[in-house]
């Protein structure tokens, strides 16, 4: 009997089959290694610029608002209600014109309690100088009085010394007389001493009493002052700009009553710079200051020495005349210029570029069908120019405009 036997499977299969398996996996893996394919940005929207080698002028721009060069401001001496409010902006002023009046009683009294006190002082003086003249005349009478008692009795010692010597009178009539005539001379001479000193502090107690009056009237013309600023003028020949309270309001000492621009008015720019931006700047510098209706030269002035708010303010004065329509307040723009550098390689600036600090910018390629992303290292910054340290050659193009949304990839395909 015939045993049908079984023939070996063949190992080609299993051959076949690990192939398959390791193609699939390099595939996967170098499938996964693949970069992705690089985004297409339209040519048309963006803006390149070349890198060139040559003169460059650092500018700084800033907004800003133009402002008179002189303002006279007009603020309340004293508390008080708004009586009248006999003008209102931009009416034409003269020094003496009156712009407000203002009320407080408290003050009026004031100044009337100063005048009463002024008085009695100046009263006070006029008495002093008449008793202080009356002790004087009365002292000097006294005085000439005791003299003449003491000559009086004098002669009577030296009379008596004779008689005595004669045995005319008896020696206890002659001891009193003397003792007479040296009490007399000691009185003549203290009272001549009393005389001296009141002559001597007649002139100290006038002093002193002008002094006061002096003082007194010091006070007064201050009250009589602080009634009459009650009475507000505008104190220089101008605009009023500015007069903020109406009637039956109450102005505190110090609050704002008006603001007089001095005509012919001369106007001038307050910038405001970026403090990043700001560095360089300094008085002298030239300038330029767009009004919208023209553009005007200037130099710098004044550069504020603290920032605020992240800028910097900067006092433009105009070297010309303003153009027709510029008055204060009104929004103006400015380009201050930093410095001429002779020959420098430079480009356009970049979207978001800070002064001395590395960018990533993309570099046209392949005859301006794609780009790639270059590291750049800037230097010194202008207003639409930047000076490229490395990374950059001269004849490169690079593209300027913000990038930002391709920030992961390092190359784009333009159209």
């Amino acid at each position: 009997m015939d045993i049908k036997r079984e023939r070996p499977k063949s190992r080609r299969i299993y051959y076949l089959a690990g192939a398959g398996i390791v193609a699939v996996v390099v595939i996967t893996i170098l499938l996964g290694r693949l970069k992705p394919a690089a985004p297409t940005v339209d040519l048309g929207t963006l803006y390149i610029d070349s890198v060139v080698r040559g003169p460059l002028l650092r500018e700084v721009r800033g907004p800003g608002t133009l402002a008179p060069e002189q303002i006279r401001w007009i603020s309340a001496v004293t508390a008080g209600r708004v009586e009248k409010r006999l003008l209102r902006p931009p009416a034409l002023v003269e020094e003496t014109t009156v712009i407000l009046e203002l009320t407080n009683p408290d003050v009026q009294i004031q100044a009337l309690n100063a005048d009463r006190q002024l008085a009695d002082a100046e009263a006070g003086l006029v008495a002093l100088r008449t008793k202080l003249r009356s002790d004087h005349l009365t002292q000097a009478s006294l005085v000439e009085d005791v003299r003449q008692q003491s000559l009086d009795a004098k002669r009577r010692a030296e009379t008596g010394a004779e008689l005595l010597k004669k045995g005319l009178i008896i020696p206890l009539d002659q001891q009193q007389a003397e003792d007479k005539a040296r009490a007399l001379a000691a009185r003549l001479d203290y009272e001549q001493q009393r005389l001296a000193l009141l002559k001597g502090t007649i002139d100290e107690q006038i002093v002193s009493q002008q002094a006061q009056v002096k003082r007194l009237r010091s006070i007064t013309d201050f009250q009589h002052g602080l009634v009459a600023s009650m009475i507000v003028r505008a104190g220089a020949k101008g605009i009023l700009q500015e007069a903020p309270l109406e009637v039956g309001q109450y102005a505190l000492p110090g609050a704002l009553l008006a603001k007089v621009v001095p005509t012919p008015m001369r106007l001038k720019a307050v910038l405001r710079i970026p403090e990043t931006q700001a560095r360089d700047l300094t008085v002298g510098q030239r300038a330029s200051i767009d009004t919208r209706n023209g553009v005007v030269p200037g130099h710098v002035v004044r550069v504020d020495p603290a920032a605020t708010n992240g800028t910097v303010t900067v006092d433009v004065t105009l070297d010309a005349e303003a153009p027709a329509g510029a008055r204060p307040d009104i929004s103006v723009d400015g380009v201050i210029e930093i410095e001429r550098i002779p020959d420098i390689l430079h480009v356009g600036r970049p979207a978001y570029a800070q002064e001395k600090s590395a960018v990533r910018l993309f570099k046209v390629v392949e005859n301006g069908t794609a780009a790639v992303r270059v590291n750049v290292q800037i230097g010194r910054l202008s207003v639409r120019d930047v000076e490229v340290l490395s990374g950059l050659q001269r004849g490169d193009r690079v593209i300027l405009s913000d990038m930002s949304r391709w920030e992961n990839v390092e190359r784009v395909k333009l159209k």
